[in-house]
């Protein structure tokens, strides 16, 4: 899973202490520090430099939340969440609940 994010976004800052908090593994671009890294948010962002944007084989999600990006591991890539969260269904609030009980809100 590919993180792409800039300095002073906070959106990304959101993001990334989220994905911190529940133990989700992703390696992170800077689009300020590489043009290539920046074409490929505009790739996925309908032309725009729109942070974060999460890229997870062909698929994207921009400017996802947590709790969003949880789902969408859950049901899309559960290979790519830690160890006993891949059981985690988005059906009846479980992912939801989950996010909130790590996330405290």
């Amino acid at each position: 899973m590919d993180l792409y994010w800039r300095p002073g976004c906070g959106f990304c800052s959101s993001l990334r202490r989220g994905l911190d908090k529940l133990g989700i593994e992703r390696v992170e671009h800077n689009i300020w520090d590489n043009p290539n890294d920046a074409a490929t948010v505009r790739q996925h962002a309908n032309g725009n430099e729109t942070v974060p944007t999460v890229v997870v084989g062909s698929q994207s999600l921009v400017n996802p939340s947590a709790k969003q990006l949880l789902a969408f591991l859950s049901s899309q890539a559960p290979h790519l969440l830690p160890a006993g969260q891949d059981e985690i269904e988005e059906s009846g609030g479980k992912v939801g609940r989950f996010v909130d009980r790590v996330l405290g809100n």
